[in-house]
C-alpha cells in the first residue's frame, strides 16, 4: 500500500513554494544589480592600438553613450610607460561627444585609417566608418609630443 501522510504532503508544498518564492526574489535582485551596473559603466571597446617604441602607447575606445544606444564618442589615449607599467598621459575625444553610430564602430571595417610614427613629436591619423553607406569620416590629425595628445 503507497499512502501518503497528509502531513507530509503539505510541507513538501511548502518547501517547494518557498524554493519557489526564494529563487524568484534571487533573480530579480540579480536582475537589479545587472541593470544597475549597467547603468554606472557605459559599454565600450577598444578598436584600435598602437605603441611607440617602448615609452608610448595609443588606444581608439568606443563608448557607448548612456542617453542613447545607438550613439558612441571615440576617445583616443596616450599611455607612457613609467618604471615598467603603462600610465594614462593624456585624452582626447575625436570628434564631437556622443557624434559617431555604436555600430559602424564597433563592427568590421570600422576603422579606416589608424597611422603614426615613433619619431618625436609623433603625428597620428584617425579616420573612422560613419556607416557603411556614407563611407570614412575625414581624416583628423593630431600630434603627440611628451606623452601629450595636440591638434595636428
Amino acid at each position: 500500500m503507497n499512502h501518503k501522510s497528509p502531513m507530509r504532503s503539505r510541507t513538501r508544498r511548502g518547501a517547494a513554494a518557498a524554493l519557489t518564492v526564494l529563487t524568484a526574489a534571487a533573480l530579480g535582485a540579480a536582475g537589479a544589480g545587472a541593470s544597475n551596473a549597467g547603468a554606472a559603466a557605459p559599454q565600450q571597446r577598444q578598436i584600435a592600438s598602437s605603441v611607440l617604441g617602448t615609452d608610448h602607447r595609443i588606444t581608439l575606445t568606443a563608448l557607448r553613450s548612456a542617453e542613447d544606444g545607438y550613439a558612441a564618442s571615440v576617445r583616443l589615449q596616450v599611455y607612457t610607460r613609467s618604471d615598467g607599467v603603462w600610465k594614462e598621459s593624456d585624452r582626447v575625444t575625436v570628434g564631437d561627444v556622443d557624434g559617431w553610430f555604436w555600430y559602424p564602430l564597433t563592427g568590421r571595417g570600422a576603422v579606416c585609417r589608424f597611422s603614426t610614427a615613433s619619431t618625436e613629436p609623433a603625428p597620428l591619423t584617425v579616420s573612422l566608418l560613419v556607416t557603411p553607406s556614407i563611407g570614412c569620416s575625414d581624416p583628423v590629425h593630431y600630434v603627440v609630443k611628451e606623452g601629450r595628445v595636440y591638434a595636428g
